[in-house]
């Protein structure tokens, strides 16, 4: 699976880096993105979501809500996404609903969880 991970950091205390790392030891091809980095766990990191090759097949999302609802308009201008993931603090009734306007039905929910991992 082809996972964009927006917010991704290099703070291994961040979820936006435990993301990153649980999606890496299940043999998934992590796509980080972080304005302010350049490499995250050995990643080559995004500057933007328009800028990370698609398609992808899941996007996590650890961002604080005014930077995920600038997340969400830009996935929007994407038609190649298949599931959106708002995670535990990125998913503000602001940020679903501006997933939505973009054509997304998000998840809310811990996508570490759901593939099996514990956020560590």
């Amino acid at each position: 699976m082809r996972v964009m991970v927006i917010g991704a950091s290099k703070d291994r205390k961040k979820y936006g880096n435990k993301a990153v790392r649980a999606f890496m030891r299940e043999g998934h091809t992590v796509l980080p993105v972080n304005p302010n980095e350049t490499e995250i766990e050995g990643l080559e990191v995004y500057e933007t979501v328009a800028d990370v090759p698609g398609p992808i097949d899941r996007v996590t999302v650890y961002l604080p809500t005014r930077f995920g609802i600038s997340a969400m308009k830009a996935l929007g201008k994407r038609d190649d996404v298949g599931e959106v993931w708002l995670n535990p603090g990125a998913d503000e009734p602001e940020v679903v609903a501006a997933a939505r306007e973009a054509g997304y039905e998000p998840i809310l929910a811990c996508s570490i969880i759901a593939i099996g991992e514990m956020p560590e």
